[in-house]
């Protein structure tokens, strides 16, 4: 009998005591923490499991891993993984989800802090040797002030228990987001994005990267915000238009307190050269929202979750990338004696009708004696074809339920 083929790439840096466990499951790990995408393309292709954080997964990469089936993202976005090319070959992509959450809420509201007290800025006259009490005694503060949370997930979450700690008045936005959940939370709920830029001394922002999401934070956005207000954002830099982010510092006194930018380098080290590091008032951080100790472990572990159950079951937790819904028309329900050659038989059936499957499952009942076949299809089978499946041997009942009923 032929060995499946075992080798896990690791493509960026991974606790140790996560390597150690991806090994114990009987893997050949492949441990290369400093790979970037020209030498992820050589490095893949025998790999059958690929776990990366912040390595891009472009298609040349995914075309050249033949034996790849399953890509872990060491953290909650995918936006890294060109998801659509796995999608294409077949290849799941998973996450690991809300595991940084504390940690990205910790660092929204240090850079909210150092943005109202001015830390940087402070520090750096320390550091040239000025003391300066009298300018840096100016700050807002943020007790009693109202902070607008965009995007009410893992971390939009975290980020209001904090500030409702410190005082704030928190108003959030959200597309998931209901009145009902809003009081449950102890938010102001705001229908719209513009309500809640109208309201808000700052805004953190929260969001997925997707289409809808890609410069959202735009010149409309910002004109609605109030002179002075912070904003803040550990979730994509690319959420925020630059160009309207930069007017908006030198027109209304908007201050940025930034962990991810628009086109930021892709290593871990190397020039800065963004215009917004030069802009008035602007706190940054190198996209570090996720890098404390507590959340690399906890994404490591979930991540040697994902990988294990995979490995044991061939399902896959936290995957992206299925369809929701398939373009399959009608449901065909087989009931069967749980015999070899049963189900061979009606995909026989279906394929010389032409008709594709979409999605199948069997389930065996107890006693493993007889099991339901729900296969979903993208037309209909004449009724011949259905009454030749119900004849076959072993089989006890088909029928046709239609999922897309007119």
């Amino acid at each position: 009998m032929s060995q499946p083929n075992r080798t896990l790439l690791v493509a960026d840096k991974f606790p140790a005591k996560g390597l150690d466990a991806l090994k114990n499951l009987g893997l050949a790990v492949d441990y290369r923490a400093d790979l970037d995408a020209a030498g992820l393309a050589d490095a893949i292709k025998n790999a059958s499991v690929l776990i990366v954080r912040s390595t891009k997964v472009n298609a040349a990469a995914i075309e050249a891993a033949k034996n790849l089936q399953l890509i872990v993202r060491a953290g909650a976005g995918v936006d890294n993984i060109d998801a659509a090319k796995a999608s294409a070959l077949g290849i799941y992509v998973a996450n690991c989800p809300g595991k940084n959450a504390a940690a990205v809420a910790e660092l929204a509201m240090a850079l909210l802090l150092a943005a109202d007290r001015r830390i940087p800025a402070a520090t750096a006259d320390l550091r040239a040797g000025q003391w300066n009490k009298k300018e840096f005694s100016k700050a807002d503060g943020l007790y009693g002030r109202s902070l607008g949370v965009l995007g009410v997930g893992r971390i939009g979450e975290r980020v209001i228990e904090r500030a409702l700690a410190f005082g704030m008045r928190v108003l959030a936005c959200s597309r998931s987001l209901t009145p009902e959940r809003a009081k449950e939370l102890g938010v102001e709920f705001c229908p719209d994005l513009y309500r809640l830029a109208q309201q808000s001394d700052a805004v953190s922002i929260h969001l997925a990267l997707s289409a809808e999401t890609h410069h959202l934070v735009d010149e409309r956005f910002f004109g609605e915000m109030k002179p002075r207000a912070i904003l803040v954002n550990t979730s994509r830099g690319e959420v925020i238009d630059p160009a309207a982010l930069e007017k908006a510092v030198k027109e209304k006194g908007i201050r940025p307190a930034l962990d991810v930018f628009e086109g930021e380098p892709s290593g871990g080290a190397g020039p800065f050269a963004l215009a917004v590091k030069d802009l008035p008032g602007f706190v940054g951080t190198p996209h570090i929202g996720a890098s404390t100790e507590q959340a690399q472990e906890a994404i490591a572990e979930e991540a040697v979750r994902i990988v294990r159950e995979f490995v044991r079951t061939g399902s896959v937790m936290n995957c992206v990338n299925l369809a929701e819904r398939t373009p399959a028309l009608c449901l065909l329900v087989v009931r069967h004696f749980d015999k070899v050659g049963v189900l061979a038989g009606i995909f026989e059936k279906l394929r010389a009708s032409k008709i594709n499957v979409q999605r199948t499952g069997n389930i065996v009942f107890s006693g493993a004696h007889a099991a339901v076949a729900r296969i979903e299809l993208d037309a209909q089978p004449p009724d011949e074809v259905v009454a030749a499946i119900a004849a076959q041997e072993h089989v006890l009942s088909a029928e046709v339920v239609a999922l897309n009923p007119s």
